[in-house]
């Protein structure tokens, strides 16, 4: 993507000034992007005046940012108390086994990156998950296996 560098540049003029800029600006550079690529931590450090380690720090203390470019599909399966005790940990090792993925990583075919989240929101009907923007609860292997169906189709 040639035009990268300049995006990344146009986000961290908009978001500079801002006071405590660097998450905004990293939540924007995701929405844009898709994620927060490794090159982008040394202007964003400039832009921002700080170090590249305190960037770094930023990006990989927060689970909600990816360093590399995710599939057609996120999926995220909630780990919060809740859900994990309806289901969640066979679910998410069900996921993990039929994806042929650990968290973090995107299928061969690119369609679905998996990912934890620690709680959509959604206790009443754990265990849940969320496939891009769309949550659903009371999942079981079945359910995500439509899901993933769907989304690799």
């Amino acid at each position: 993507m040639q035009d990268l560098p300049i995006k990344i540049d146009a986000l961290i003029a908009k978001h500079q000034h801002l006071p405590g800029a660097l998450l905004p600006l990293l939540h924007a550079i995701q929405d844009e992007v898709g994620y927060v690529p490794e090159a982008s931590y040394k202007p964003i450090a400039k832009g921002l005046n700080l170090s590249v380690a305190e960037v770094h720090g930023v990006v990989t203390f927060y689970h909600h940012f990816r360093t590399h470019k995710p599939g057609r599909h996120t999926l995220q399966i909630c780990r919060a108390e809740s859900c994990q005790a309806m289901g969640s940990v066979a679910l998410e090792a069900h996921a993990k086994q039929c994806l042929n993925i650990d968290y973090h990583q995107t299928t061969k075919d690119d369609a679905i990156t998996l990912e934890p989240v620690y709680c959509l929101g959604n206790c009443a009907l754990s265990p849940a998950v969320m496939m891009d923007d769309e949550i659903y609860g009371r999942v079981s292997a079945a359910d995500l296996d439509a899901l993933v169906a769907e989304a690799t189709a």
